[in-house]
């Protein structure tokens, strides 16, 4: 067994656990889920964003920081696709009046397809994320660990995540909340996106020319 194992395990779990907790784009696009398909739909979203997370902490874990580092061009472009796909989330986002008779014909199913999908390209596009594992991760990692120990930091990021979002999906979706939540649908959504759309700008504006 590798001795360093649970040193790494403490320090990048700690890493993980406060970049799943602080707000961003990841949190709106569950919430919005979460509020619009009930828990059915947020709990996939929160499944579909911590399988993305994970591939995402494995990939960082076995070299996708050293090739970033090596190349300012490909963070950039990570961060300006994933400006365009928060500026789609917050089409999506904003309440129309159609909204609540389109739902009404659209299958469980159907539904908790579409979250997975949300979760699991918000994780992967999010600049947010690109921005955590090449400042962050960076400094947990050495690349001496074998690659077991690369695996299980990988993994944990992934349990952590999708642990956090789950709780998420379910607090909110509690018989207490619905009701209250339903009344305020439309300005939640609108909320949600104008704060998606503002961090696409920003996004934009500090890769572009800040």
């Amino acid at each position: 067994m590798d001795p360093g194992l649970a040193p790494a395990l403490v320090a990048a779990g700690t890493v993980f656990a406060l970049g799943a907790v602080s707000p961003g784009p990841s949190l709106a696009v569950v919430l919005r889920n979460t509020f619009e398909g009930g828990r059915g739909r947020g709990v996939a979203c929160a499944v579909g964003h911590g399988l993305g997370f994970g591939m995402y902490a494995i990939l960082a874990v076995f070299g996708l920081v050293a090739v970033m580092g090596l190349s300012e061009r490909a963070i950039d472009a990570m961060r300006l696709l994933g400006a365009a796909v928060l500026l789609l989330f917050a089409s999506w986002s904003w309440p129309t009046p159609s909204a609540e008779n389109d739902a009404i014909h659209v299958s469980e199913h159907r539904q908790g397809r579409s979250g997975f999908l949300e979760g699991m390209t918000i994780a992967v596009l999010n600049p947010k994320i690109a921005v955590f594992m090449v400042a962050v991760l960076s400094q947990v990692l050495d690349p001496s660990m074998p690659w077991s120990t690369r695996l299980a930091v990988g993994l944990l990021g992934m349990g952590i995540d999708t642990t956090w979002y789950l709780v998420v999906a379910l607090v909110l979706s509690s018989d207490a909340l619905e009701s209250r939540l339903n009344a305020q649908r439309d300005r939640i959504g609108r909320v949600l996106a104008i704060a998606m759309a503002l961090l696409a700008c920003w996004t934009v504006w500090t890769t572009l020319w800040a």
